[in-house]
């Protein structure tokens, strides 16, 4: 006949892999730079003008919506390793590596350079807490892989519509 015993779980065991200081502050950065480009996006899709209007404004939503989601994932991972993340206004205003966008209407050109730029900023982000991120959590450098890689293409996208040959 067997027996069963109650075995309580401490909550060590209970909580699972918890984040550093190091690791949850790498991906807050990653956070706010992702929700900044996603701004930026959006105030550069709102107000482009000038020629090839319409297949740029399109492709910024492309971008817009690859930040927004990435920022998503970065939130909800660092919820599951038991850090808070902090999207608030004021925090990402604080604390983007990215650089300001201007106000007003601008060019399509200048619109392409500008977010392409930002795209390019938020992957030195990324690149920049890699390998911090990889030595403490593989799984989530495997995120920031997967962002890298759709940032990458998306400013490749973007700056061939600048390009001449």
């Amino acid at each position: 006949m067997a027996t069963t015993t109650n075995v309580r779980r401490t909550e060590a065991e209970i909580a699972g892999f918890q984040a550093s200081p190091e690791l949850s502050a790498a991906l807050q950065q990653v956070l706010v730079d992702l929700i900044e480009l996603h701004l930026q996006g959006k105030q550069a899709h709102w107000n482009v003008v000038g020629t090839n209007f319409r297949d740029l404004h399109l492709q910024l939503d492309e971008v817009v919506d690859f930040a927004r989601e990435a920022s998503d994932t970065v939130a909800e991972r660092m919820r599951a390793l038991d850090s808070v993340p902090d999207g608030r206004s004021d925090t990402v205003a604080a604390s983007t590596s990215l650089p300001e966008f201007p106000a007003y209407e601008r060019s399509t050109g200048e619109v392409v350079d500008l977010i392409t730029g930002r795209v390019y900023a938020a992957v030195d982000t990324l690149r920049s807490v890699h390998d911090t991120v990889d030595a403490e959590d593989p799984s989530t450098a495997d995120i920031l892989h997967q962002l890298i890689d759709g940032l990458e293409k998306l400013a490749w996208l973007l700056k061939s519509e600048n390009r001449k040959v």
